[in-house]
Formats: structure tokens, sequence, C-alpha cells
């Protein structure tokens, strides 16, 4: 293992806060005197099946911390994901079938090996010890902690503020959540900034249980495309770990110059001091584009392989840079328009696209010339498409096919 002060400075990187940093030092000298590696626990609900960059911050930091000589437990909350994480809702979640639980899990262990060490990685799931707890055990769970503790929650107040409903159940989430740092005995947990009262309720709960508390290492909340609000797939600002590496590197390039740095930051495995000299590029003049076109390559990079990234840095600059297609376009699904021999219905595409009012008028539009598939005019009824290609239609009317 390295030295520890070493390790910190790793382990920092980018991070939120971390409780306690005092008691972090201590279980990792401990760790690298006895040569036992520290437990790292992450929580996930598969609430659904895609994971995004967004959760990739907490999973790249997982990924530094096994390069250091640790192991991580995935805890695939089964159990819990039937209540719902209630964080940040300002109504009582949906609660899910177990079946539909564990599908959603399947997709969940595919993308999280995109970023873990399999061999320093453990996957559980939390029915495992919660199912086996009877009501009895329960009851004493909840002796635990009191009702004023759980409405300091900030969304519970607001809605117990607001007269708005609790579920019961819902207050049971924070406890269930910490009873996993109990059954694991963990040392770390990590999360996003929006789940310090569940990951500070562990460290009560191992107290209660006579362990030693877990340190609390907390990751910032990533904003999406849009640069304003959470990444989340349900807003449409989502950049997703098993997209094509063409619709991900066009994605961020999309994002805003002010967050270049944080996503160099959270989503690249750049030291720090590398981080530095890239903002202090910036900082001297350099153009943004240029340092944005890097951090595509390093992310496209991460997660699809080095061909990949350049293949997906080609694609752009013929679509985008070289043709001076804008960012900011309409996209359809191009399977919508697949035709039995896998071509893709251009006719069909302006119509739906509302390039054109019929398709005698989208037909007319083609065998004129009047259209052009990544810059250059195609002339053919349909077309062999990818995704991230460019449809256009005139000067001004452009669609990207997904």
């Amino acid at each position: 293992m390295r030295n520890v002060d070493e390790q910190i400075r790793i382990i920092a990187k980018g991070a939120a806060e971390i409780i306690e940093l005092a008691d972090l030092k201590e279980k990792l000298e401990r760790a690298r005197k006895e040569q036992k590696p520290l437990t790292v626990k992450l929580g996930l609900d598969p609430t659904a099946p895609d994971l995004h960059l967004g959760h990739a911050v907490v999973l790249r930091k997982i990924r530094q911390i096994q390069e250091l000589g640790h192991k991580a437990v995935i805890i695939l909350g089964d159990f819990t994901a039937m209540i719902g994480d209630p964080t940040g809702k300002s109504k009582t979640r949906k609660q899910l079938s177990h079946e539909e639980v564990l599908e959603n899990a399947k997709t969940y262990k595919e993308q999280l090996f995109k970023i873990l060490i399999p061999e320093k990685t453990e996957v559980r799931f939390n029915s495992e010890w919660l199912s086996k707890l009877s009501f009895g055990d329960v009851l004493k769970l909840s002796a635990k902690t009191t009702v004023a503790r759980i409405l300091e929650r900030e969304d519970f107040k607001n809605r117990f503020q607001n007269n708005s409903t609790i579920g019961l159940h819902e207050l049971f989430y924070p406890l269930m959540q910490g009873y996993d740092s109990v059954a694991l005995e963990s040392d770390i947990e990590i999360g996003g900034t929006e789940q310090r009262f569940n990951i500070l309720m562990g460290r009560d709960l191992q107290r209660h249980f006579g362990q030693e508390s877990q340190i609390a290492l907390f990751m910032p909340v990533l904003e999406g495309t849009d640069g304003v609000e959470k990444m989340s797939k349900s807003l449409g600002n989502s950049i997703g770990l098993n997209e094509a590496p063409e619709v991900m590197f066009e994605k961020i390039m999309t994002i805003p110059d002010s967050l270049i740095i944080r996503f160099f930051e959270l989503c690249t495995d750049l030291p720090p001091d590398e981080v530095s000299k890239i903002k202090a590029r910036l900082e001297n003049g350099e153009n943004p584009r240029q340092v944005k076109i890097e951090l595509a390559r390093e992310i496209v990079r991460l997660y699809h392989g080095e061909e990949a990234s350049l293949k997906a840095q080609e694609h752009f600059d013929l679509v985008f840079k070289d043709k001076g297609v804008p960012q900011d376009i309409p996209a359809l699904e191009a399977a919508d328009f697949l035709d039995e021999t896998g071509k893709t219905d251009l006719v069909k595409v302006l119509t739906s696209a509302d390039f054109a009012a019929s398709s005698s008028e989208a037909r007319r539009l083609i065998l004129q010339g009047g259209v052009k598939l990544n810059g250059d005019k195609v002339m053919e009824l349909r077309s062999l498409t990818r995704s991230g290609d460019v449809l256009q239609a005139g000067k001004k009317h452009f669609v990207r096919l997904i």
C-alpha cells in the first residue's frame, strides 16, 4: 500500500466532505500496518436500469480507493428499493416489485464493471440480512433513533410542514441503509452529498452496535449537460455509461465551459496536479473548446477504449466542427425509421421532424439535392446511418439520429 498521506490526497481529490479526516488517517495507518484492506461501501437502489456519469462520480472514487489496495462492497438494495429512497422527494415514491428490482439489478452489475476492479469488488443484496429481521428486531432497530431526528431530514421536514403525506415505511429507509453498514462492518461509506443523512445514520447505528464508526465520504452531485440541474435521465440532461462513443463525445461537448474543470475532477482519473495544469491553461486564455475536446476524449476512453475515443472525435469533427452543424438540435431514434434492409427511411425522418409537410414533399426535397447527411448531399430516399449522424434539410433545419 502507498504511504498514508498519499492515500489521503488521492481519496480527498474532488470530495465535498470527509467525516472524520483524522479517523480516516487512523484507519489507513492500521490497514497499512496490518496489511488488511479497508472495506468501502456503496449502496445502490436499482430503481432504473441505466447508470450515467452522475452515478460514476462515486464509482470512480471507489476505483481510485481500490487501486490503493482496498476492497469495495456494492450493495444492490433489492430490499430498500421496494421502498425507494425518499431523499429529495416531495412525495412518496412508487414502490417497485421485487421482480422489477432484480431485472434492473442485472444491468447495474454489467455497468459497474466498466469502472470497478472485479477481483476487488463484492456485490451483495441487502435482502440477505434485512429480510431476516423479525418484527422484534425492527422495533429494537427503530429504538436507536427518534422521530425528531428523522424529521431533521430536509425533505421529511418540508413535507411535514406542508402537510404532505409521509408514508410510515419511508421513515425506516435511513435505518435500513444504516443497518447495511452494521451488517458489513464497513470502514468507509461513500455517496453523494444528498445522502448525508442516510450515511451519518450508518455511523450512529454502528456505534449503537459496538462497532467502530465508518468514515463518511461525500462526493459532489454532478450537474447535467444543461449545467443547472442534477444529472438525471428523466430530465434529459444525462450522459449514459452505455451510450455510443459518438453520442457520449458529443454530449460532453455541449456542457457549459464553467463545468469543464468540475468534469475533469469528478469524471476522470487524472491526478490533481494534471487537473490544476488544465485549469491554469483555461485561466491563461486557452480556447475552452479545445480543452473540452480533451475532456471528451478522456471520458470516452475510460468507457470505450482509446480507439473508440479517437473515432468519436473524428466523427464529431466531421459532423459538427467541419460542417458547421449547431450542437443544440433535436434528436430522433433512428430505430423508429429502419426498413426491412436495415436502412433509414429519410422520407419518414423528414416528415416526423416537420421538415416536410408530406411524404411527397420530402421525396422531392431529397431528389432535388436539398438534404444532407453529415454535410454531404444525399439523393437516395433510404440510407445507412449510425448513432450520432445528422440530417440537414435546407440551411436551417437539423435533426440528429440516435
